[in-house]
This record gives C-alpha cells, structure tokens and sequence, in this order.
C-alpha cells in the first residue's frame, strides 16, 4: 500500500532516532576508552551526520507537501456513512486483530528496551513498528510527556479527577494497566499459585500487604453433658502474623540486534522470557520443602515444616495405603479440608493416569498429565514440584488455610550500561564487593531486562499442608 506522507514521516523519524543513537555510541565508546575516534570511526560517524542531512532535508520537503494537502483538503460529508466514505476518498481500516496475552506488554518492553530507556526515543520506534497498537502508543506517549508509571498513583490525590477518555492523563494509565494485567493474565494460568481458584480448583485466602492478622490455629471440641453433671473445658489456640513486602526478581538478556529486528517471534520470544524468569522462581519456592524463610527478603515454601513421610510403594494399593495416611495429618488436627487440592508433578500425574486395574479400566479415571481429579479432589500439576531419582513429593493442601498477599503486577526495567555476573546463583553483594567476572552490557550490545513481582505466602495453620516424599507411584 502508498505510504502517507505521515507515515512517511514516521519512518525518516525513526530512522533518524536509529542513527542518531549510532553515532552517539561512536563518540561514547571512544570517550570511554579515552581516545580519539579511529579511521573506521571517523568515517562511519561522516557518514551517517550527512545522511542525517539528506533525511532532515527529506522531512522538510514531506512537512511541505503535508501543507499543501493540508490546504487542498475538503470538508467532510457527514450526512451519512456513506457520504462519509466517499467525500475522505476511501476507507480507513483499523486494526481489530486480537493479539495473543501478554503480546502488547512485549512490545512494551521491546520498545523501552530498544530505546535505551529513551522515552521519547521509545514513543518513535512505538509509533514506527506498532502504529496501530494504540495501547502501547498511548502508553509511550504518557511516559514521554515526563510523566513516570511509578509517580501516578501518588500524584492522583493532588492533580483532578481524569476520565478513560482523556488523552493526557488517566486514558494512558487505563491502557497501560489494561495490557500489563493482560501479561498478568497471561502469567498466572502457567504458574502453581496461579491455576488456585481457576475450574474446580479452589482458591488461595487472599490478604493484603502488612497487615496484622489473627487466626486460629486449632479447635476445640464439645461433649455431651448429662443433668447436672459439670460442663467440660475446652481450648483454642491463636496467632496473630503477617505477610510483610517480599519480591520475587529475575534479569534475563537479550541482543540488541534481536530487538532492533524484532517480529512477531521476538515478542512471543521476550514476553515467554519476561513469563519464565518470574514463574520459576514462584513456583520452585512455593512447595520446595528446603526453602525456608528469610526475613525481610522471602517467604518459607508452603512445605517447609510441614508433616511428610515416605511413600509405601509403587503400587494401587500402596497409593490407596499413602492418600489415607496423607489425610491422617488432617484428621488428626480437626482439619478435615474443604477446599483440598493435591499438588504433584506432571510425570506423576502421567503414571498415576496410566494405571489400569486387572479389567483393564483406568484405575484413577479423571487424571491426565494436565490435571483434573484424584480420587475425587481437584490436582494441580507442575513441572516445578520436586523430582528426583529418589522419586516426587506429592502435597496436599486446604487452600484457604494459605494466605496469598499479591500486588498482581509486574514492572520491568532494562539497561544497555550495566554490567552483569552471567551466573543463576550470583555471588555479588553491594554491600561486601567481591571481585568477580562480569559481562558489560555495552561491549556485547546486549541489553539485560529485570522482571518484578511483589507477592507473598503463609499458611494460616501448621496442618493446612502435609506431604509424601519418594513418590514412585505407577512405576514397576
């Protein structure tokens, strides 16, 4: 299709922002090594300033002819739609392609990543590549107006009311929440904490942020009592907890060339990264029996300290022997769970919906490698629950005896300048430097993105969760 002359525009403009960025990293890197510019950089840098000139000159012949239409154009006709499409010379087709979840945040992230943290940079590579993604443009342009995301919420007791519709103020901020939740929504179906409370699986107890909260941590019980005969005592105990700020963080990166020459594969590529960097965290953490709590920094996992034994054995009735022992914590407690959920890895599940009595009938039907039931309790299946040659764990756990504190977003922040220890277990520490191998991010152009998420968990009583270890369940 003929490019408009705005389109045109846009193009020169972006190419511009491009080799503008160039050359300022030729003089950068020069400065940085303290020296001159070589040969090669000397002449690149000519180079690309008379480009520069031939686009500048360019863009004002486009400005002109963008005055003269200006001045040719004719008033539309508004007395019907069809009026309407006639007097404008054609049809103005928008783009109503639904996008995959979490597509739109990518593109987001590509464009503040690209633009080397730019706002205004990252408006004109948004408006060149996703013009008619108006979420992310809108979004762009209300950070290039110099207002920060992170300010917004503190600025809205001082400043007026806004409405979706406004084009300055809260219409940027609905869209911008409207597509990082939509990358929440796409984050949550794939986690553990995530699939609570989706289908016939019930739903963690959620609770806000450091606030203090009581809760009973076993019954007490009642008796018959004959005429006149003394009434026995009973006792409850309580707790009082709460669930302080705790963040799950993970940096991941990228080639510049990758998002310089992003397509559709890119973005499914950094929004599947941005995904897997917070969810393996997550859900490692939330049922790893090792993990402990550290204060002021993370939760215990909702295993840690929680009664466990050894599986019986691999066969039906040894599973039978094992889910009846499991439940025995419960009963035992006086918590016999309403809201049950088994938690067991999906080569577990995959065995268990393997099993055939001697009919030949499945001997646990409603079991899939994806989930469904065990023996008529909801199961939630991850490959992140722990398996080893010793054989899985499998929980079981009274949902609503879990708390669940979740700010339901994710921010993310990149970097083109910093230098990295490439290492999942870094060792760095701000506080006692330690001198270490890193990777600067300018020398490889690269760009490293930092995904956060604030969220937090506790279980409301010592017996909301028990669990079986050495799990060989199915396997001969």
């Amino acid at each position: 299709m003929k490019k408009t002359v705005a389109e045109q525009l846009a193009a020169l403009t972006a190419t511009r922002v491009e080799k503008s960025a160039r050359m300022e990293e030729i003089m950068q890197g020069a400065a940085e090594a303290g020296r001159s510019t070589d040969a090669a950089e000397a002449e690149e840098f000519d180079t690309l300033a008379g480009e520069l000139k031939t686009i500048d000159a360019d863009v004002a012949r486009l400005k002109t002819m963008e005055a003269i239409q200006i001045a040719k154009a004719a008033p539309v006709a508004g007395g019907s739609s069809a009026d309407a499409t006639a007097s404008r010379g054609g049809v103005n087709v928008k783009n109503t392609q639904k996008l995959e979840p979490g597509i739109e945040f990518a593109r987001f992230a590509i464009c503040k990543l690209a633009a080397k943290g730019n706002p205004q940079m990252a408006l004109q590579i948004a408006q060149n590549r996703y013009a008619d993604n108006e979420g992310v443009v809108k979004a762009l342009q209300f950070e290039a107006s110099g207002v920060q995301f992170g300010e917004m919420l503190a600025q809205k007791a001082a400043i007026g009311a806004g409405t979706t519709t406004g084009t300055t103020w809260a219409a940027p901020l609905v869209d911008y929440e409207r597509f990082t939740g939509d990358f929440v929504e796409f984050l949550r179906p794939r986690t553990i904490i995530g699939q609570f409370g989706v289908g016939s699986v019930p739903s963690l107890n959620r609770v806000p942020f450091n606030v203090d909260i009581g809760g009973q941590t076993s019954g007490g019980s009642a008796s018959w009592v004959g005429e006149g005969a003394p009434k026995p005592l009973t006792s409850f105990d309580f707790n009082n907890t709460r669930i302080g700020w705790s963040k799950v963080a993970a940096i991941s990166v990228l080639t510049n060339e990758l998002i310089r020459f992003s397509n559709p594969s890119a973005e499914r590529l950094v929004r599947d990264g941005l995904a897997g960097a917070v969810i393996a965290r997550i859900d490692t953490d939330f049922v790893d029996p090792t993990k402990a709590a550290v204060a002021n920094v993370s939760p215990a996992s909702i295993t840690n300290g929680a009664n466990n034994f050894a599986s019986s054995g691999p066969t039906a009735d040894n599973i039978r022997a094992d889910i009846m022992r499991l439940w025995q914590f419960f009963i035992a407690a006086r918590n016999t769970p309403r809201n049950a959920v088994y938690l067991m890895n999906s080569s577990v599940a995959l065995a268990l919906s393997l099993m055939q009595n001697p009919l030949g009938q499945s001997e646990f039907p409603g079991l899939t490698m994806n989930g469904g039931t065990f023996m008529g309790v909801p199961v939630i299946v991850s490959d992140y629950i722990p398996y080893t040659s010793a054989g899985s764990i499998v929980i079981l756990a009274n949902a609503s005896d879990i708390w669940l504190a979740d700010d339901g977003q994710v921010t993310v922040d990149a970097s083109q300048e910093a230098s990295l220890q490439m290492d999942t277990a870094p060792t760095v520490n701000s506080a006692t430097p330690t001198a270490i191998a890193m990777v600067s991010m300018f020398q490889t152009n690269s760009t490293a993105f930092r995904a956060e998420r604030y969220i937090g968990w506790l279980r409301r009583r010592a017996s909301a969760v028990a669990y079986i270890t050495a799990v060989n369940w199915g396997e001969s």
